[in-house]
C-alpha cells in the first residue's frame, strides 16, 4: 500500500520539475497571503471551518479533532472529485499545509492510497517561508544589476519589457508589486500582493537568473506602493551601475497621460490621491493642482506635478542613494513611440555589453 513521501524543502526545490502539481491544503486566506509558486488552492478546511475547529480546540482537543476529521474527510472527497478526477495513475503531486502536519498529511494519505506518487513538504509552508527569507538575504549579492534610471515618465517599465522580450534578465519590481511606485501608482485593475507574496515573487525570479549574466532593474525606492523591497536587494541595486534615460517634459507628459487614463476618466480619484501630498507641499500649491484637475487641464496638471513634485523628489533620491549617477551613460528618448523604445532597448543592451567588455579587459 502506497504512503506519501516526506521531503525537506531543499530537496523539493532541487526536484521541482518532477512534480506535476503543487497542492496547497491550507485555507483560502492563507493561500491568498502567500503560497509556493504555481500552487493550487485545495483547502481541506476553509476559513470558517478552520476558525470553528480552532475555537473548539481551546475548549476540548478531542472534540475539535473529531469535528475536524469529519469536515476534512468530506472536503477531501470533494477535492479529489472536483479538482483531480482527470489525473492519471502516474500523476505526481506535492502537497503542503502550514507545518506539514494533519491537513497536508490527511490529503496526501488519500492521494497516495489512490495510487498517485504523492510527496509532502516537510515543515510545510513555514519551512518554505524560512528558505525564502534566508535566500533573499544572500541571492542579491550573487547577481550583477544594471539599473535603468530616469525621471518619472521616461518609460522605464516599457523598456524593461522590451529588454525581457529580447531575452535579457529583468527584475521588474513594479510588475511584481502590481504598482507603479508613486503616490499615484495604484493599478485600477490589480490589487497589490501581500509583503510575503511580493518576496516570494522576487525570490522566484532571482533564483532562476543566471549569475553570469546581468539583471536589469529599475531605480526603485525602498517601497513600491505598500510593498517593501528586501534590504539586501535594495542595497545591491543602489551599489550597482546605472544607465540614465532622459526625455523632455512634453514627451513625458504625453506618455503619462496615456499611462494614467483612469485618472483622466475619474478626476475625483486623482484629487483624493493628491490630497496625500498636502502635508508635503502645502495648501496653496495643492489647491492650484486641484483647480487644474477640476478644469480638465490635463497637460498642465502633469507638467506641474513633474516640475514641482516628481522631478525634485526623484533627483534628491537618486543623488542620495546612487553616488555615481551623474557619471552614468545617458540614453535620450525623443518620444515614447514603439520605434523610439525599440531603439533605446537596443542601445541599453549595447551600452551594457561595452561596459562588460571593459570590465573584462580591466580584470585581465
Amino acid at each position: 500500500m502506497k504512503e506519501p513521501v516526506v521531503m525537506p524543502v531543499a530537496e523539493v526545490l532541487s526536484r521541482w520539475t518532477e512534480f506535476d502539481a503543487v497542492i496547497d491544503a491550507r485555507s483560502p486566506a492563507e493561500h491568498a497571503e502567500d503560497h509556493l509558486p504555481g500552487a493550487i488552492s485545495a483547502p481541506v478546511l476553509d476559513d470558517d471551518e478552520r476558525a470553528r475547529v480552532g475555537l473548539l480546540y481551546s475548549q476540548s482537543a478531542f472534540e475539535a479533532k473529531r469535528l475536524g476529521a469529519a469536515i476534512v474527510a468530506r472536503n477531501i472527497g470533494d477535492i479529489v472529485d472536483r479538482l483531480f478526477a482527470g489525473c492519471g495513475r502516474t500523476w505526481r503531486p506535492l502537497v503542503y499545509c502550514w507545518r506539514g502536519g494533519n491537513r497536508s498529511g490527511s490529503l496526501a494519505t488519500v492521494m497516495a492510497r489512490i495510487g498517485w506518487h504523492t510527496t509532502v513538504l516537510e515543515g510545510g509552508y513555514r519551512s518554505f517561508r524560512r528558505h525564502v527569507v534566508e535566500a533573499l538575504a544572500s541571492l542579491p549579492s550573487r547577481h550583477h544589476f544594471i539599473v535603468v534610471a530616469g525621471r518619472t515618465g521616461t518609460a522605464k517599465s516599457r523598456l524593461l519589457q522590451r529588454l525581457a522580450a529580447r531575452g535579457a534578465q529583468v527584475l521588474d519590481l513594479e510588475a511584481l508589486a502590481c504598482h507603479r511606485g508613486s503616490v499615484l501608482g495604484n493599478l485600477p485593475d490589480a490589487a497589490q500582493p501581500s509583503q510575503k507574496h511580493f518576496e516570494t515573487r522576487i525570490w522566484e525570479r532571482l533564483a532562476a537568473f543566471d549569475p553570469a549574466r546581468p539583471v536589469f532593474v529599475e531605480s526603485e525606492s525602498r517601497k513600491v506602493g505598500r510593498c517593501q523591497v528586501p534590504e539586501a536587494l535594495i542595497l545591491a541595486i543602489r551599489a550597482s551601475r546605472c544607465v540614465r534615460i532622459e526625455s523632455e517634459v512634453p514627451a513625458r507628459a504625453a506618455f503619462l497621460l496615456e499611462e494614467y487614463q483612469h485618472f483622466v476618466a475619474d478626476g475625483t480619484a486623482l484629487q483624493a490621491q493628491l490630497e496625500l501630498l498636502r502635508p508635503l507641499h502645502g495648501g496653496q500649491r495643492l489647491d492650484a493642482w486641484q483647480s487644474l484637475v477640476q478644469a480638465g487641464q490635463w497637460p498642465e496638471v502633469v507638467a506641474r506635478l513633474l516640475a514641482e513634485h516628481y522631478d525634485p523628489a526623484y533627483d534628491r533620491s537618486m543623488s542620495r542613494n546612487y553616488a555615481n549617477i551623474d557619471a552614468a551613460p545617458v540614453i535620450v528618448l525623443r518620444d515614447m513611440g514603439e520605434a523610439a523604445l525599440e531603439a533605446a532597448a537596443e542601445e541599453l543592451l549595447a551600452v551594457t555589453a561595452c561596459h562588460r567588455a571593459r570590465c573584462a579587459r580591466d580584470d585581465g
